[in-house]
């Protein structure tokens, strides 16, 4: 076969450090356009992007040659540098962390909407409810002590 066909999309979840609420739902659209725009210039593709005050959601599809945990580092860094300089949120940090999770295509759809509807989705499951769910649907071991 001369050339490679990847079919490579993430939901990809992080949050603010000791999960503070640092986004009000003005600045949402402007943090979530903006981490977008980071995943477009990594030649990633944004698929969806939503989240509340203390946490997003990434759906995004990613090339074969791309580095997981590098493309998370710089979408992480660079965000925070411009939430620093362009919002004035002195103090702002994620967390260390992250949870990345494969989507099929046929359930692309499905987790766009759900990506796109985090704040319905918050007001009857709280953030730590939903990622360990995440994790148990995925079969990811983790450790309870080292969530949160």
């Amino acid at each position: 076969m001369p050339s490679t066909h990847a079919a490579l999309h993430y939901h990809l979840v992080f949050s603010t450090k000791n999960r503070e609420p640092w986004f009000e739902p003005h600045l949402r659209s402007r943090l979530h356009e903006y981490l977008g725009g980071i995943l477009r210039t990594e030649n990633g593709i944004p698929h969806a992007i939503g989240g509340t005050g203390d946490h997003v959601h990434l759906l995004a599809g990613l090339r074969p040659t791309h580095c997981l945990a590098d493309i998370l580092q710089r979408v992480k860094s660079i965000s925070s540098r411009w939430i620093h300089e362009e919002l004035r949120l002195a103090g702002f940090a994620w967390q260390e962390g992250y949870g990345a999770f494969t989507v099929s295509v046929s359930s692309l759809e499905k987790v766009r909407a759900y990506v796109l509807n985090q704040e319905a989705h918050h007001r009857v499951k709280t953030f730590q409810e939903e990622y360990v769910e995440m994790l148990q649907r995925g079969l990811v071991e983790y450790n309870e002590a080292h969530l949160w």
